[in-house]
């Protein structure tokens, strides 16, 4: 998952997504699946069939409610819109409101009447390009603050039609369905990004993404790709499994540094302070946070591994802001590849040109 706005993972027993734990007014956060995913094949012209189950908290903590949480499609290039906090739910703003060049489905759990838009309730909605709802169906908010809501979002290529339900836990008898006929090869590019966006506005609510699963029938192969598999998707949130990662890294890294040869110590050392400082004055090899790796590699996959050598496993990678594949290595406990090994390698790859 890619993280944008004051979207953050949160630690607990379980691992959830909060998009603005902190209560702050007009704030807007997203969390983004990191590669793209197939919507329809432009030589056969194929439409997907796709489901999506998700557990979401939208916690209005006793005050009025304002604004809401969606889940979305839109472009691998689309980006947080400028002003998009409130009722533009993180999504659109006072010059993207409506049109066809925004390449959105949205659905919306909106929690405020905004007049200039909305329908005159609460509501969750469907939306085709538009801040304004295509469908919609009535909402109490207030009334479900703080229940874990059961969404399933669904798509048949066959009849084009676009379905969601939803019920809460608490209240099994309280269940609510919406449906939207829509040709997504009319709205969405080929390949699309997905995830949630939620926003506040002149008041503070919490919202809360705590599982989320995801699955598509069509297979489209990309350059380099295995065709033998379907694409699916099955994202978990579990924090605390990539803590355990983070804290087992460094722990290797530690008894690596310790086993070093002492020899090797100074000259190692002035490498790294030399491409250390490149990297701060912004020359040389790009830095990326080991987050960003994990995502760019889906928690190095096995089915993303591209080989082994002496000093560690290569990957595939995506990284879906830059539109770039890249190979990702990562040294390993046993590598026999010290520090300056390492600076040496990147320093001469970086200075490569295709």
């Amino acid at each position: 998952m890619i993280f944008l706005g004051r979207c953050r993972t949160f630690c607990s027993s379980v691992g959830t997504i909060e998009f603005n734990k902190v209560n702050y007014l007009n704030r807007v956060g997203q969390a983004i699946y990191y590669d793209t995913v197939p919507i329809w094949g432009r030589k056969s012209r194929k439409l997907t069939d796709f489901t999506t189950h998700f557990t979401l908290i939208i916690d209005t903590q006793g005050r009025s409610p304002y604004n809401g949480l969606t889940f979305f499609l839109a472009p691998a290039t689309f980006q947080i819109s400028p002003n998009s906090a409130g009722g533009f739910l993180g999504l659109f703003n006072t010059t993207y409101t409506d049109s066809p060049r925004n390449q959105l489905i949205v659905i919306e759990f909106d929690s405020f009447v905004n007049p200039e838009w909305d329908p005159p309730v609460e509501h969750v909605g469907i939306n085709k390009n538009s801040i304004h709802p295509a469908t919609y169906a009535a909402w109490d908010a207030s009334s479900h603050g703080g229940e874990t809501t059961d969404a399933w979002v669904s798509y048949n290529s066959t009849t084009q039609l676009l379905s969601l339900e939803w019920s809460y836990n608490a209240r099994n008898d309280s269940r609510g369905n919406l449906s939207y006929q829509v040709d997504l090869r009319e709205v969405l590019p080929e390949q699309v990004m997905i995830g949630f966006a939620a926003a506040t506005g002149a008041n503070v609510e919490r919202h809360i993404l705590q599982s989320w699963e995801f699955s598509s029938s069509l297979n489209v192969v990309k350059k380099g790709e295995d065709n033998s598999k379907k694409w699916k998707l099955a994202v978990g949130i579990g924090v605390p499994l990539g803590v355990l990662v983070l804290v087992a890294m460094a722990a290797c890294v530690a008894v690596w540094r310790k086993k070093r040869k002492p020899a090797e110590e100074p000259a190692e050392a002035v490498a790294s302070t030399s491409m250390t400082d490149n990297l701060e004055r912004g020359a040389g090899p790009r830095r990326f946070s080991y987050n960003d790796l994990v995502s760019a590699t889906n928690n190095f996959s096995n089915d993303r591994k591209l080989g082994e050598g002496g000093f560690g496993y290569v990957y595939k990678g995506n990284l879906i802001r830059e539109n770039m594949d890249v190979a990702v290595k990562k040294v390993s406990q046993g590598s026999r590849q010290g520090r300056r090994e390492y600076i040496t390698e990147v320093k001469v790859i970086s200075s490569l040109r295709h």
